[in-house]
């Protein structure tokens, strides 16, 4: 079954994680996506981190799930033309080169609208298209730092940190294809055209991260990072390690979660002292409540906490390695982790889940110029022209 996005037709002129990652994420359900590669110069993601046990990127794999690729040098004057004809049947094109490139490549907006009003570009950017930081380059770390993630992570009489994964790239990616979908929206609804959708990656952490500008600027409280408790302490909770060597994290949500919790760890004495009949309260003795958690937790094995929590209906959550989350019986019962025919290699599945229009993992990432020659004879190029233009270095083709 084709997917819901399956007349969709995208053109990627992305690299690395955050511009891959959008469309990657539109390609589950059935999106066409040709991404664009130059010659002799193909997207660095196919050499960043380990690669399989067949040579391949593992990254490139599933970032570059269900794309075909063209290998075109799209600055060229013959490229250009190339890329002109691919827009006209286009939707969408996808970039997160530094500002200017694509202008001075002779591909801007406003040549991109000429060639096709109705397509929308979503350009992604380290700080964004305009403003005094806008030529300032940028990785997903830099945009961890500005957004204040970085500053909220860690202990408090220790640095900052960044999380475990690229969070900057994977939440811009998200993101973007949000805005994608809502332009396509607005494009369907006679609101607008084709329209340029400007997403800086520290913005995306910034708006998911949300509560900590009103903390400051609502509340008057500056959050700042509080180790294994929360940057605030608005509700208890914390990571712990049972006398048997498994870390648990332990969160509660709301005064009656966290009287659930309480209970679990100290039985109705904690539960009912005045000091936490309700959160508001618990934020003034946050410390008391963390180390009665931690007490209870570090003197218990893990099966007598679950035991324990079970019967109080509160909630403790095993750290799960990746190993884990590879064998997990319910990770594997969402059928969250899968792979295609001949490929050892698994990867993280279509999410999310949809009752009647599920998404599809066609293939995983091909080699370069994988699929030039059938793209450019779509556009009806003669093998001959196609052969020329090689020669030229301005197409690379795949192994044939």
């Amino acid at each position: 079954m084709a997917g819901p996005l399956h007349q969709l037709k995208i053109i990627e002129l992305g690299h690395v994680i955050a511009a891959p990652l959008a469309s990657a994420l539109l390609s589950d359900f059935g999106a066409e996506v040709i991404k664009i590669e130059v010659p002799g110069r193909t997207d660095m993601l196919r050499e960043l981190g380990p690669k399989a046990d067949d040579g391949v990127g593992v990254w490139w794999k599933t970032l570059g799930r269900n794309k075909r690729i063209l290998s075109l040098d799209w600055k060229s004057d013959e490229g250009r033309d190339i890329l002109r004809r691919l827009v006209e049947e286009a939707d969408i094109l996808i970039e997160n080169f530094r500002p200017g490139v694509l202008e001075r490549g002779g591909a801007g907006p406003e040549t991109l609208h000429k060639w096709n009003p109705d397509l929308v570009i979503l350009r992604l950017s380290g700080y964004g298209q305009a403003g005094p930081m806008r030529g300032v380059p940028a990785f997903g770390r830099a945009a961890e730092a500005m957004s204040g993630l970085a500053h909220l992570t860690g202990f408090a009489d220790g640095p900052p940190m960044h999380p475990g994964f690229p969070a900057a790239d994977g939440t811009t990616g998200l993101m973007g294809a949000l805005g994608i979908m809502i332009a396509l929206f607005a494009r369907e609804r006679g609101l607008a055209r084709g329209q340029v959708v400007d997403l800086a990656v520290f913005e995306a952490l910034l708006r998911i991260m949300d509560y900590p500008v009103p903390a400051l600027t609502g509340a008057h409280i500056s959050p700042r990072r509080n180790g294994l408790r929360q940057p605030m302490d608005f509700a208890p909770g914390g990571v712990f390690r049972t006398s048997d060597g498994v870390w648990l994290t332990v969160s509660a949500g709301s005064t009656e979660t966290a009287q659930r919790l309480l209970r679990a760890v100290g039985g109705d004495a904690l539960a009912n002292d005045p000091r936490f009949a309700t959160l508001a309260l618990m934020t003034q003795h946050m410390a008391a409540i963390f180390d009665a958690i931690h007490d209870f937790v570090t003197q218990r094995t893990l099966a007598e906490v679950e035991a324990e929590f079970a019967r109080h209906d509160a909630v403790a959550s095993r750290v799960l390695s990746i190993e884990d989350v590879v064998a997990n019986e319910q990770i594997r019962h969402r059928g969250d982790i899968v792979s295609v025919e001949g490929e050892e290699t698994q990867v993280v599945g279509p999410i999310p889940h949809f009752s009647s229009t599920p998404g599809e993992l066609r293939w995983l990432g091909r080699s370069p110029g994988a699929d030039t020659r059938e793209i450019l004879r779509e556009l009806g190029l003669d093998d001959a022209r196609i052969n020329a233009l090689h020669e030229a270095g301005r197409v690379g083709l795949g192994r044939e």
